[in-house]
């Protein structure tokens, strides 16, 4: 009776209101602060970052730190790379994830399970171990230096957890929909695209961000595969600010900034439809 009283306690405490707004809190703080402080810091000059004790306000805020962000380096460049590589990457994974989860979750394949434990197992290789045998693919096929060997990589890396993602949506949807689209004349790849994916938007959608914030943000094969200025993405561009002996903190933040407005704007216009997919995928899957 004690035993079982201490536990409904312990519950009561772990499952209660206070308990969920710190772990929100904490969450809130680890999310937001980098953010913010990189925005301030981006509004500070030079002479005001190196204050002791440290100023968490900028005392006069500037935006001269993100002209010489734009005046020191090709930055409008850097970001329209990456948002072609990310944007046509992010097209390429989705046609294909669609047309693989679909197979996966409709047709009667031999060993399912163990190619969804593959796909599963092949989200979790480094991307370190992948970079020596990409490149000389890459280098094969005569694709360095192009916004392609970045798209390919790209997409192969974002596949299985898109995959993955839409596999659960369309097992939720009811194979009757289908069946009475292609007795009405449609084909089957055109019911998928019809009617299936159309009902699967909040996954597609979440599917689609991944990709894309996935591509957005990576650097390691973005500075192997591409020794070209005129290609540089987003992220290799920003550690160009950076000189031998100066670290221009403030220039480099501004930099940040201009990079992080996009992603965060297309998070904000799709974040119903980001929280719906995930939540919902989490729960039919």
């Amino acid at each position: 009776m004690n035993l079982e009283r201490s536990s409904n306690s312990y519950r009561s405490v772990f499952s209660g209101k206070p308990l969920r707004f710190i772990a929100a809190s904490i969450l809130l703080v680890n999310g937001l602060f980098p953010a913010i402080w990189i925005l301030f810091t981006s509004l500070k000059t030079e002479a005001e970052l190196t204050l002791k004790p440290i100023s968490w306000l900028p005392h006069s805020p500037t935006i001269a730190n993100y002209i010489t962000a734009f005046s020191d380096q090709p930055l409008h460049l850097f970001l329209f790379n990456s948002f072609m590589v990310s944007l046509l990457s992010t097209c390429l994974t989705l046609l294909i994830s669609i047309m693989a989860a679909y197979a996966l979750a409709r047709l009667q394949i031999p060993y399912r399970g163990l190619i969804l434990a593959a796909i599963i197992a092949v989200s979790t290789f480094p991307l370190v171990t992948l970079l020596v045998p990409l490149f000389e693919i890459m280098r094969a096929l005569n694709l360095l230096n192009t916004w392609t060997a970045l798209i390919l990589p790209y997409t192969i890396l974002s596949l299985p957890v898109c995959t993955l993602i839409l596999v659960s949506f369309f097992e939720g949807i009811p194979r009757d929909l289908e069946n009475a689209a292609m007795i009405d004349g449609c084909t089957r790849l055109g019911a998928l695209f019809k009617i299936v994916v159309p009902l699967c938007a909040p996954g597609v959608f979440t599917a689609g961000i991944l990709s894309f914030v996935n591509a957005w943000d990576e650097f390691l094969l973005a500075l192997s595969f591409n020794s070209n200025p005129a290609l540089r993405t987003l992220p290799v561009g920003i550690q160009l600010y950076q000189g031998e002996f100066a670290f221009p903190w403030p220039v480099i933040s501004a930099a940040l900034v201009v990079g992080i407005v996009p992603v965060a704007i297309l998070i904000v216009i799709f974040q119903e439809r980001v929280v719906s997919g995930l939540t919902s995928g989490g729960i039919k899957g």
